[in-house]
């Protein structure tokens, strides 16, 4: 059986071998052409554009809108004021390892970072509930040592104070507590030195040792006194010194 092919000729094809179809290559086809652009081939959805956290930010309001996760200027001036109160507990704590403070003193310490008054005083605050800071036990400090291994006499004492910071109050509140006996300490502090002024003319001997008596906070009628008491010992055949 010949059959003519679409394109007018002959075939010799025989007739029950089948044929696939023929699909135009640049024609659509009447079913291809009807079928919604979308059938096949997902439409393609535009660009996404990048969107900075500050587009929608609102002008004001706070941080409700998009840039309260992201802001972190008021995070960061929090987390460097922690830094620097960490630094300035550090600091005292270093200073108090050495010796004992008083409020100024520590104050005036943790002042040299860059912190407000009021974290100042939250530093204070904190190391005085610890007991780290007692201006009166330091008082008391100041005191003994003044009076047993310097052998101070009040007003050099009280003079100490004042310069360690100690408030007035506090400071007359230890000097009252301290035995009124600057005559006997000055006449032992005298003869502990009487010993050494031996090759000393009596009346240098005596202004030498009234000039240290008065260094160490002894009134000038007290230190006259136990001068010249300390250095007569010796005159008299005693523990004291013998002059030429």
């Amino acid at each position: 059986m010949v059959r003519f092919s679409d394109s007018g000729g002959e075939s010799d094809v025989p007739s029950d071998v089948g044929l696939a179809p023929v699909i135009p290559l640049f024609a659509p086809s009447a079913s291809r052409a009807a079928a919604p652009a979308t059938a096949d081939v997902p439409a393609v959805r535009p660009a996404a554009r990048w969107n900075t956290t500050w587009d929608d930010d609102p002008v004001e309001g706070g941080n409700d809108g998009p840039r309260g996760a992201f802001d972190t200027e008021d995070g960061d001036d929090a987390g460097q004021d922690g830094i620097e109160r960490d630094i300035a507990e550090k600091n005292l704590l270093k200073r108090l390892r050495s010796r004992s403070l008083s409020v100024k003193e520590a104050r005036a310490v943790v002042a040299e970072r860059d912190l407000d008054d009021d974290a100042v005083d939250a530093v204070l605050t904190d190391f005085l509930g610890r007991g780290y800071l007692n201006d009166a036990a330091l008082a008391e400090q100041l005191i003994h040592a003044g009076v047993d291994r310097k052998g101070q006499g009040r007003q050099v004492i009280a003079q100490t104070l004042a310069k360690r910071g100690i408030p007035r109050d506090v400071a007359d509140a230890a000097l009252a507590a301290l035995p009124d006996d600057d005559v006997e300490r000055a006449l032992e502090y005298a003869r502990g030195k009487a010993r050494s002024l031996r090759d000393l003319d009596r009346e240098v001997a005596v202004r030498r040792l009234t000039g240290q008596l008065a260094r160490r906070g002894y009134p000038g009628s007290v230190a006259l006194t136990a001068a010249r008491q300390a250095l007569g010992e010796g005159d008299s055949g005693g523990a004291g010194v013998r002059f030429r």
